[in-house]
């Protein structure tokens, strides 16, 4: 049986110097929370997604600038124990990294140091496999390519401490089947974003701890993310324990069999997955993600041009997925589901991980959008202020979205008698 879940080289120099990015542009939040009512709903989509996605913990938060906010941090560090969570506790992100990634990409861009359509072949000289393929289209899933992690799904879950070189995961991924040519359709791969990991890091001859602090971390404030060294097995910083279910030889998930995911190498994900942060690190980044404020207003805009991936209002940007009017992405990774969300316009932001990525990114979304149907209905507490616009979605649809991606609930206590 193996844990169910979907899925840095050292260089030399000093990393460049950025300006900070003190203002996203988004409306001024207005203090305080919400009603007693508005909280119990809130609380009970999270305490919910604890359950039935078998964890122990969730940690969130959401920003109605309109209306008021609430962040809360529910459960406890581990499955059984006693000791509580807190709204500061970092985790493993999964494919939010990709939005880091491509938005450092951006930033190349925009200070000459690469151009957004580059062909892969520049940077990556001699790899088979890329001809044709751009930077733009690695970052905007419609490079063709396959995903690596798909195809090494049981071999990271056998061997979770074992160091993968960029190069063994984006081989992997170039040697699956084809989804389509360069450009055609949206298809999600990991391989894309260490594509683009491996290329950046040739452009600018940094190594992507350098490029995150510098490009992303440092200018925005976010010390609490990082992308651990190669040889960092666990979480950095005080943090809840990860847990999957096992699967059977079918791949299902079986559902007695939830393990803890204590150590997990960061060169499974690398640029694609690899980074920790936390939910105020997650907020200020999911802002500054959809606003564009990281960004020159041409690179914004290249940022939030998406292509159809789904239903008429999911579409996907470059390291962008859209959600209706809310702009961010939702991921999964060995022990922790994440998402995080934000719309421009109204300011809602949504930030919420779970510690159990049983039911995969698809159910971290639809908590996300639970919240977000919450909230759209709080009126604004002052004249002038402008509550999100509608939602092609409703709350009882994404309760139901959770409850079918979520395969292995935690069981109900038994009662004495």
């Amino acid at each position: 049986m193996v844990l169910a879940a979907t899925s840095a080289l050292l260089a030399f120099g000093l990393a460049g110097c950025a300006s900070s990015v003190s203002d996203t542009g988004f409306p001024p939040q207005q203090p305080g929370g919400f009603s007693s009512d508005v909280t119990a709903r809130l609380k009970a989509a999270v305490t919910d997604a604890i359950a039935q996605s078998g964890g122990s913990a969730g940690i969130v938060g959401v920003w109605a600038p309109w209306a008021g906010s609430w962040t809360a941090a529910i459960g406890t560090t581990t499955r059984g124990g006693s000791t509580p969570v807190t709204s500061s506790m970092t985790f493993r992100v999964g494919q939010l990294t990709t939005s880091m990634t491509c938005t450092v990409l951006l930033e190349l861009v925009d200070d000459g140091t690469v151009q957004l359509d580059d062909s892969v072949s520049k940077w990556l000289p001699g790899l088979v496999g890329v001809d044709g393929v751009t930077l733009r289209e690695l970052c905007q899933n419609t490079s063709g390519i396959g995903d690596y992690a798909a195809q090494l799904r049981g071999e990271f879950l056998a061997n979770p401490t074992r160091y993968w070189p960029p190069l063994e995961l984006a081989s992997d991924g170039i040697a699956t089947a084809r989804v389509g040519t360069p450009g055609e359709k949206y298809s999600p791969s990991q391989t894309n974003a260490v594509l683009v990991g491996m290329a950046l890091q040739n452009a600018s001859n940094r190594n992507w701890q350098q490029l995150y602090d510098s490009h992303v971390f440092s200018r925005l404030g976010m010390s609490a993310s990082t992308l651990p060294e190669n040889s960092v097995l666990t979480v950095p910083g005080a943090h809840p324990a990860g847990y999957a279910a096992a699967l059977d030889a079918a791949g299902a998930p079986v559902c007695d069999q939830v393990h803890e995911v204590p150590a997990l190498s960061p060169s499974m994900g690398w640029t694609s997955a690899g980074v920790v942060s936390n939910v105020p690190d997650l907020k200020v980044f999911a802002q500054a993600l959809a606003g564009g404020s990281l960004l020159s207003s041409r690179s914004a805009d290249a940022q939030r041009k998406t292509v159809a991936a789904g239903a008429s209002w999911l579409g996907y940007g470059l390291g962008v997925q859209s959600v209706g009017p809310l702009r961010g992405g939702a991921a999964a990774i060995p022990g922790y589901l994440t998402a995080m969300y934000a719309d421009p316009s109204s300011g809602l932001t949504i930030v919420a991980a779970v510690n159990n990525s049983t039911p995969g990114a698809g159910f971290a979304q639809a908590l996300a959008q639970r919240l977000a149907s919450i909230v759209s209905k709080v009126p604004a507490v002052q004249k002038g202020a402008k509550p999100i616009t509608s939602l092609p979605w409703s709350e009882d649809q994404a309760v139901a979205a959770m409850k079918a991606a979520a395969p292995c609930p935690t069981p109900p206590a038994k009662t004495a008698g």
